[in-house]
């Protein structure tokens, strides 16, 4: 990614953030934006879940798509999330709903946009990140070792057209805010369980979607 920070729309989107963050509320803390990056290198993703833009109220985002803060209570899409999972896997939802366990174990959480206005979902949507996020994706979907991409609602599945390698697989689904999951196509998708399927025949080590309950 190192060629990245030196092309002209980023060096646009990092000069645009700069005025975003004197002028505005923005969403995550500036020391949070890489964090799904940080957290979980190239050469240990498993799997990618696909968010759209981070939470934007205070006190939820902080670099992950889906996950807020320990003390933050979890949104419904997170709460449908755990719902789902213990359903699938049968591991009980946690009492926080930060989902940092999950990407020290290889699942990168990847919203496209990075950052938010307080308040304004979107709101920095078409300024540079696709750009960047898209780069992402391809990177992983050239990856030789075999990996999951995991895309819930319209926005995630827009990008299936860059995964196009046959050794990794994608699973879709409807998004898990509680108006798209209630309609269907989201609780009964079985996409932790199939998951780790998908990794143990390509004799890797499954994901352990267990997390941690300290508070």
């Amino acid at each position: 990614m190192k060629d990245e920070w030196e092309k002209p729309y980023y060096r646009r989107l990092r000069d645009y953030l700069k005025s975003e963050y004197r002028s505005h509320t923005v969403y995550p803390d500036m020391n949070d934006i890489f964090n799904a990056l940080k957290y979980t290198p190239y050469s240990d993703v498993k799997a990618v879940i696909l968010g759209q833009d981070p939470y934007h109220e205070p006190g939820q985002a902080h670099g992950l798509c889906f996950s807020v803060k320990k003390g933050v209570p979890p949104p419904p899409s997170l709460v449908n999330i755990f719902t789902e999972l213990q359903n699938d896997c049968g591991v009980r939802p946690p009492p926080h709903g930060e989902l940092t366990d999950w990407a020290k174990r290889g699942v990168l959480l990847l919203n496209t946009a990075l950052t938010v206005r307080r308040g304004c979902a979107n709101s920095h949507r078409g300024i540079g990140w696709e750009n960047l996020t898209d780069r992402v994706i391809t990177l992983l979907n050239a990856r030789e070792k075999p990996l999951v991409f995991i895309l819930w609602g319209a926005n995630a599945r827009a990008k299936i057209g860059l995964l196009r390698a046959p050794n990794h697989i994608t699973l879709t689904a409807a998004h898990p805010s509680p108006l798209s999951a209630n309609r269907g196509g989201f609780f009964g998708c079985g996409h932790f369980s199939k998951t780790n399927a998908f990794l143990r025949e390509k004799g890797q080590e499954e994901i352990n979607w267990e997390i941690n309950g300290e508070v």
